[in-house]
C-alpha cells in the first residue's frame, strides 16, 4: 500500500497586485521524511511556506492535512492543527528566559482557582517541561533554564525555538533557514537537531540555501522555480550542480522526477 502524503498543496495561487508570487503551486510532505525546499530569490519558496504555514492566505488552491482539507488563517491556527514553523528571525524574546520563551503564547497554569481566576502561571511544570525537552535533544549544555534568551550564543538560541517546534509541532516542523547566521560548529548542532527531530517521526520541511546541508540531510529536494514546483529528486541521484542548474533553469528538468 503506498503511503499517504501528510500534508500537500494543490493548485495554490497568490497574487500581490500584479505579482504572481504562487502560480499553481504544489507540494507534498511524507511521514516520517526531511524535505527540503529549495528555489532562486523571488522564486516563490517563502510565499509556498508562509500558505502552508498559515501565514499568508492563498487566493486559490487547496491544503490538506492528514487527508483532510484545512483553511490557516493565521500561524496560530496552524500550530493548533500541529504545524510548528521555526523562523529565520527565531521570533524569540531575548529578555525573556529559555521556559518562558519554550510556552511564549502557550503558558500553564496553575490547577484550581489560582489559574482560572487568578491566572497565576505554573512556573515548576513549565520548566520541567522545558528542560526534559532540551534534555531530549541533548541541548543541556543550557544549565540554567531561567537564564535570558540574550545570554546564549547563536546556536543554543537555535537550539531553544527548534526544541520550543519539535515539543509542540505535533505533525509538521517547518524550518526556514536555520543555520543561515551561524558558524560551521553550530550548524553542525543544528543538523544534527534536525535529524534528531526526524528521527522522533516528525516530518521536516527545511528550506535552505546551503546546499551542502540540503545534499546532507534531505530524503527529497522539492525544487522551486517562477511560482510553482518544478520537479522533486533524490539527492542521491542528482549532483548539487544538477540541483543548482534545474533551479536557474540552466539544464532541462528530466521528464522522469524521481518517485515520492
Amino acid at each position: 500500500m503506498a503511503v499517504e502524503p501528510i500534508l500537500t498543496a494543490r493548485g495554490l495561487v497568490k497574487r500581490y497586485g500584479r505579482v504572481t508570487a504562487l502560480d499553481n503551486a504544489d507540494f507534498d510532505l511524507y511521514p516520517g521524511e526531511i524535505l527540503a525546499v529549495i528555489g532562486d530569490n523571488g522564486a516563490g519558496k517563502s510565499s509556498l511556506i508562509k500558505a502552508i504555514s498559515g501565514a499568508v492566505t492563498p487566493d486559490e488552491g487547496e491544503i490538506t492535512l492528514e487527508g483532510k482539507p484545512v483553511h490557516f488563517r493565521s500561524p496560530m491556527e496552524a500550530r493548533e492543527a500541529g504545524i510548528e514553523t521555526v523562523y529565520q528571525n527565531l521570533a524569540l524574546s531575548p529578555a525573556l528566559s529559555i521556559a518562558d520563551n519554550m510556552f511564549l503564547g502557550r503558558e500553564i497554569r496553575r490547577p484550581g482557582v489560582l489559574g482560572s481566576w487568578f491566572r497565576m502561571l505554573d512556573r515548576p511544570a513549565m520548566e520541567k517541561r522545558a528542560r526534559t525537552k532540551l534534555t531530549e535533544l541533548g541541548l543541556m549544555t543550557i544549565q540554567n533554564i531561567n537564564q535570558a534568551v540574550e545570554t546564549l550564543s547563536g546556536g543554543q538560541r537555535q537550539g531553544v525555538a527548534v526544541a520550543r517546534a519539535a515539543a509542540f509541532g505535533s505533525k509538521v516542523v517547518i524550518m526556514d533557514e536555520p543555520t543561515a547566521a551561524l558558524g560551521v560548529k553550530e550548524s553542525r548542532r543544528v543538523l544534527e537537531l534536525i535529524l534528531d527531530v526526524r528521527s522522533r517521526g516528525l516530518p521536516i520541511v527545511l528550506i535552505s540555501h546551503n546546499m551542502p546541508h540540503v545534499f546532507e540531510v534531505a530524503d527529497r529536494i522539492h525544487i522551486h522555480r517562477l511560482g510553482r514546483r518544478l520537479t522533486v529528486i533524490n539527492p542521491k541521484e542528482y549532483t548539487m550542480s544538477d540541483a543548482v542548474a534545474f533551479m536557474t533553469g540552466a539544464k532541462t528538468v528530466p521528464t522522469d522526477p524521481v518517485p515520492a
